[in-house]
């Protein structure tokens, strides 16, 4: 996953050298507002950092203190742990509780989240080995297309050579480092070759168990060597087509499975990070009405077991929780954190609230974050020829409109922007470059114009905006 830093901070600072002062500005690069809960996960993670300087029989012992995250949609909670998890390199999962059941009704079980996890630290650190042989897998490729190219001469089976079957071989060896220059160049990316593809249409098994349908932990290509993954066929691709189909098998076969799964565990068991988004459709205890509301508790209970340690089987091998950060997050609006059951509820010691956003809030987060929305559109736009600019006047108006409708219909936070941006831009995004370069100015009247008959009539509001 990549690490995204500050050039300065990358390269004179190490991560488990950033203060939770320097952590919290570098999430507001991407989130606006919110102090709290990024002073929450700063401190989370610095402690994580702490935690790997103490003693092994120390360190066992500290657990990681989960944060529950409680505010409105829209506001940034998930945000928040996306780039705190970028920013530490570390193993991240998103999950909505609402999704799970408990035992014993249809659906996934809770443990599928650390199997989810797992795979997605196994993808990290494969990542991670294969570019670190990549020029090698690069070098090998390279050769294995000249070969194609150029098939290498056969040797005589008589004892030396003669000055004849010499002056071919040196001829060979010069066309072949013509051709190793043409093919850097991508000269030759048109030219057609054959190789052998591996296939991989291999069969996916699942099983219904109590716990609901699962993968199948067995290994059923392990078992059958000789029945699945194994066959080739001949394709004939262009060049560049080919090298791509080649540096993935070479890069797999440089990358040993062994080396992947053993750092892999260690990182999701360590490093890992859980978001659980709506928690609060789980809240409230049971009342005994029908339908699937009956599996809430249920489902509660299923969680406590997993944040409060325990040790899950994946294909991997065996993967503690004790010390994988768990942060959760709902907007609370029916439920009330109270409504958790008691044991869960310490589990999530650090409770943060997020605020609502305002309309300047709005306005610093069309124009400030990297990844700020205007932002995004001048640089699609662009790729057309079209200029984008936005006056103050209509940045803000956008932000007051959009803030309106939030405080007349659902709030939806910072969201409702995108459509705000849709429907005022509907007709430049439509034209694109068509007339060629231009520049395109949008002013505050062209904001009202397109917005306000919408915002008026309440009922095509909820339907557009």
């Amino acid at each position: 996953m990549p690490i995204q830093l500050p050039a300065s901070l990358e390269e004179t600072r190490a991560l488990d050298d950033l203060t939770p002062r320097e952590i919290v500005a570098e999430l507001d690069r991407y989130v606006i507002g919110q102090s709290a809960a990024k002073r929450a996960v700063a401190i989370a993670l610095r402690n994580r950092f702490r935690r790997q300087k103490l003693p092994p029989e120390v360190a066992a012992e500290v657990i990681p203190k989960n944060i529950l995250m409680i505010g409105p949609t829209g506001v940034g909670k998930t945000e928040i742990a996306r780039r705190l998890a970028r920013l530490s390199g570390s193993p991240f999962l998103k999950v909505e509780a609402s999704k799970f059941t408990e035992v014993g009704y249809v659906g996934r079980d809770v443990e599928s989240m650390i199997r989810d996890l797992t795979e997605a630290a196994v993808d990290m650190v494969r990542r991670e080995r294969q570019a670190e042989v990549k020029d090698k897998a690069e070098l090998n490729v390279e050769e294995q297309l000249l070969d194609l190219l150029l098939p290498p001469a056969r040797r005589s089976l008589g004892g030396d050579e003669s000055d004849e079957n010499r002056r071919g071989g040196d001829q060979l060896r010069s066309t072949r480092e013509k051709l190793r220059e043409q093919l850097r160049l991508g000269v030759l990316d048109a030219r057609v070759v054959e190789v052998e593809v591996r296939e991989k249409s291999f069969p996916s098994f699942q099983i219904l168990t109590s716990q609901g349908v699962e993968e199948m932990d067995i290994n059923v290509k392990d078992l059958l060597p000789g029945l699945f993954g194994g066959k080739t066929k001949r394709r004939r691709l262009p060049v560049s087509e080919a090298r791509e189909v080649l540096l993935q098998d070479e890069e797999a076969r440089l990358v040993d499975a062994e080396q992947v799964a053993r750092p892999a565990v260690a990182s999701a068991q360590n490093a890992g990070i859980i978001f659980i988004d709506e928690i609060d459709k789980i809240a409230g205890r049971e009342s005994g009405g029908h339908g699937p509301d009956v599996s809430r508790e249920g489902v509660q209970r299923d969680i406590l077991p997993i944040v409060e340690g325990t040790t899950v089987s994946t294909k991997y091998g065996a993967v503690r929780t004790d010390h994988i950060l768990f942060i959760a997050a709902g907007a609370f609006h029916v439920s009330k954190p109270s409504d958790l059951i008691p044991e869960l509820q310490g589990r999530f010691p650090i409770r943060v609230e997020l605020e609502t956003l305002t309309e300047d809030d709005l306005v610093r987060i069309l124009t400030e974050p990297k990844n700020a929305l205007i932002g995004q559109y001048q640089a699609l736009l662009g790729t057309e020829g079209v200029e984008l600019t936005f006056s103050e006047d209509a940045i803000r108006e956008m932000a007051q409109f959009a803030n309106e409708v939030n405080d007349a219909t659902e709030n939806i936070g910072a969201r409702r922007l995108a459509t705000i941006l849709e429907t005022v831009l509907d007709d430049v995004s439509f034209e694109g470059g068509a007339s060629g370069p231009r520049e395109v100015a949008i002013e505050s009247a062209q904001v009202r114009e397109r917005l306000s008959p919408l915002v008026k009539d309440r009922d095509l509001s909820r339907f557009i905006l």
